[in-house]
């Protein structure tokens, strides 16, 4: 009788800084992004960030809107969420420390991704926020880390919601990002 058993590749951040193309690595294993989003998508996250910028700018220019940047969580998890909101400095070609959140505009070969491993690897960092957006069915889900797990506390398409990142307090109307 044979012990066979399954060798997986496992990979760091020294080997995805060589790769090609847009990757992720959660947990040592690759997977490869989407094609490029379609042009809904693609409009959805410019409104989305262009909402939260305007809204900080007015507040504080500490924190700063960002789309698809390396989320450095350790050598085997970088991520790339769809736009984050970063309260600090980035010293690195990556961001290595929680932003304030992370928004992901699900796709149908992301979606399960997002809403379950990447929701559980969010909420053990400690970003405050995180948002999932549907493209398709144009409904935000706001979850926010409360005794260090997401409550959901508002979803829907019309929505607005009062945001507190550092000093600042910022509401955003999500009906704005549809359009």
């Amino acid at each position: 009788m044979s012990s066979a058993f399954k060798i997986l590749p496992h990979y760091t951040y020294e080997d995805y800084e060589q790769w090609e193309g847009q990757w992720e690595l959660i947990g040592g294993i690759p997977y490869a992004m989407s094609p490029q989003p379609v042009p809904k998508h693609q409009r959805i996250s410019t409104n989305l960030c262009s909402e939260f910028r305007h809204a900080l700018k007015s507040c504080n220019n500490y924190c700063k809107v960002y789309q698809p940047i390396d989320y450095k969580i350790t050598e085997h998890t970088i991520l790339q969420p769809d736009m984050l909101v970063v309260c600090g400095n980035i010293a690195k070609k990556y961001l290595d420390f929680a932003p304030a959140l992370v928004a992901e505009l699900l796709s149908p070969s992301t979606a399960l991704k997002d809403r379950h491993t990447k929701f559980e690897i969010y909420q053990s960092q400690g970003i405050r926020y995180f948002l999932i957006i549907s493209c398709d069915t144009e409904v935000v889900e706001v979850f926010e880390l409360l005794d260090g797990k997401y409550e959901l506390k508002d979803s829907g398409h019309d929505i607005a919601f009062p945001f507190k990142f550092e000093d600042c307090n910022t509401a955003i109307d999500f009906k704005e990002i549809w359009d």
